[in-house]
């Protein structure tokens, strides 16, 4: 957990377009979900390539499945070529992903995303709609068996907001 603070304060200093998605969004939103990896949906845009690699650069992330002793250089140029990547990294598994299943890019997520305080970071984290959505959409068994805990999670939200209207 402390790893990930150090990558969403790096990536919120940078200025970054970027919010929390999959399972660290799932327990931002209050989960009991267990993750080893954090993943971040990004903006896609030159501009914001740079910003994500000024922030995620010194912890040297590479793509995973390349063996250590080639070189695999990740950068901006490797952020445009691509969409969705898995990245090893000195301090953790960070994905960055440029869409998801069920629910589109950024700009898609960003509409209804809501600003959380991550230990002590305020990110923008996806809707628990939005979760739900990707989740259904990506159909892993280890998504498939998350859906039932988040489809009550968001009907306790829907009937606390009911009551205090």
């Amino acid at each position: 957990m402390k790893s990930f603070q150090v990558v969403l304060k790096a990536l919120s200093d940078s200025q970054a377009n970027f919010l929390v998605v999959g399972g660290f969004a799932a327990i931002a939103h209050g989960s009991a979900y267990v993750t080893d990896d954090l993943d971040i949906c990004y903006e896609r845009t030159t501009e914001n390539y740079k910003k994500i690699m000024r922030a995620i650069g010194q912890f040297h992330p590479r793509p995973r499945g390349i063996p250590e002793n080639l070189k695999a250089p990740f950068d901006e140029h490797s952020l445009a070529q691509g969409t969705n990547f898995t990245l090893p990294t000195d301090i953790g598994n960070l994905d960055l992903l440029g869409e998801l299943s069920g629910v589109g890019g950024y700009r898609d997520l960003a509409k209804d995303a809501i600003p959380l305080d991550l230990g002590g970071v305020i990110c923008k984290v996806a809707s628990l709609r939005a979760i739900i959505r990707s989740k259904e959409a990506a159909n892993r068994p280890k998504d498939l068996a998350l859906l039932p805990e988040l489809r009550a999670l968001q009907t306790m939200k829907d009937a606390e907001k009911k009551s205090k209207s």
